[in-house]
C-alpha cells in the first residue's frame, strides 16, 4: 500500500473515526487493483513517484464512494489512464 490511512482520510475528506475500518480495505483493494493494473509489486510503484499513489488515492476514494454501486469497469479503464505512463507491457 502506498497510501496511509490519514492520507486517504484527507483526500476524501473524512474527519471520524466512524469508517477507519472500510477506509482500510479500500486502500488495501486499490493498491492492489494498481498493482495489478500497472503490472508491478510494490517496490516498482514506490519508484513511480507520485503516479501511483495518485491512482491508489482515486481508486480507494471510487470505491468508498461508489461502494454500493461501483462500476469496477470504469475503474479500471480510468487506472490504466492514470497508469499509462508506467504500466508494463507485461510481467
Amino acid at each position: 500500500m502506498l497510501i496511509t490511512l490519514s492520507e486517504a482520510k484527507e483526500y476524501l475528506r473524512v474527519d471520524s473515526t466512524d469508517d477507519d475500518r472500510i477506509i482500510r480495505q479500500m486502500i488495501k483493494a486499490a493498491g492492489r487493483m494498481v498493482s495489478d493494473i500497472a503490472r508491478m509489486d510494490e517496490a516498482e510503484l514506490k519508484e513511480t513517484g507520485d503516479i501511483a499513489k495518485t491512482a491508489e488515492l482515486y481508486a480507494a476514494a471510487y470505491l468508498y464512494e461508489h461502494r454500493e454501486e461501483a462500476d469496477h469497469k470504469e475503474l479500471a479503464e480510468t487506472l490504466k489512464c492514470l497508469l499509462s505512463t508506467v504500466r508494463r507491457e507485461a510481467f
